[in-house]
């Protein structure tokens, strides 16, 4: 028969050897962390520019389809919890719907667009190129009129190699995506020299693959050294870029680089404006 004792004495070993578990479980995903992000790092010094998109924050995840100014070191190396620049995000919930097929060209081509990215950190206008990229204006203005960007968060910020916050998945996940893909388009912008992605570029990322794009999207807080492989479509205004900048300063959840922004990054709402 089982005392007491002995009862309690099993109950502590047991819930020793699950900490156990968990610390070893805990160990092996930052070593595997720490692996991927090193691998980045050491493409970035070889090649300068070829920075593979699944180890960094350009892929988008999605099986279907599937970022000049110093910025401050993440908060999150700080012995103290960073700060939450941002405010509570409006009531809503995130729309769910995909579509088999990109839409069909209702843009007027030659006409000048700008999206609203109405965050919780602050309002960010962007500027469309929509002559040099109608394909992607042309989705973003068909998705933003379906509110599919409303309410959604901006999943992961990139402080280390590249200087980019991802936006554009209705998962939160880096995983989700509108259904369909569109073509790669603008790769030859003029902006994109020395295989340098400017601060306050918009980007589409990607599955690494060509054509992939979805609805995940990048905004470019500092100069990035990219390969011109994800279709730049707009540039953020002064305004904007103050509100990004903020955000970066919050730092990212994982302190080695890449994670989730400290801020609570949320997309009220987007709209996209014929001007």
């Amino acid at each position: 028969m089982v005392t007491q004792e002995q009862r309690r004495r099993q109950l502590a070993r047991e819930k020793f050897l699950r900490q156990q578990q968990r610390r070893t479980s805990a160990r092996r995903k930052a070593r595997m962390r720490n692996a991927a992000i090193a691998s980045v790092l050491g493409v970035i010094l070889i090649g300068s520019v070829a920075l593979y998109t699944t180890g960094v924050v350009l892929d988008d995840g999605d099986s279907k389809t599937n970022a000049n100014a110093e910025v401050t070191p993440s908060a999150s190396a700080s012995s103290e919890p960073p700060k939450d620049p941002c405010d509570k995000p409006a009531e809503g919930k995130v729309k769910t719907q995909t579509w088999k097929k990109e839409p069909a060209m209702t843009i007027d081509k030659s006409a000048k667009y700008t999206m609203k990215l109405a965050t919780t950190c602050g309002d960010i206008d962007i500027a469309l190129k929509t002559s040099a990229a109608p394909h992607t204006v042309n989705s973003f203005n068909f998705l933003a009129g379906k509110g599919f960007f409303d309410h959604t968060p901006c999943h992961r910020l990139t402080t280390n190699g590249i200087h980019v916050l991802q936006c554009g998945d209705p998962t939160g996940q880096g995983n989700g995506g509108p259904g369909y893909t569109i073509p790669d388009e603008n790769l030859k912008d003029e902006s994109l020299k020395e295989n340098t992605y400017p601060a306050g570029t918009v980007a589409m990322a990607n599955t690494s693959q060509p054509n992939t794009g979805g609805s995940q999207f990048f905004l470019v807080y500092q100069n990035s050294p990219l390969p011109p492989s994800y279709t730049p479509f707009g540039t953020i205004s002064d305004e904007g870029m103050t509100v990004l900048k903020k955000i970066a300063a919050a730092g990212e959840s994982t302190g080695a680089g890449d994670g989730a922004p400290n801020a609570t990054v949320v997309i009220d709402k987007a709209t996209v404006t014929k001007s």
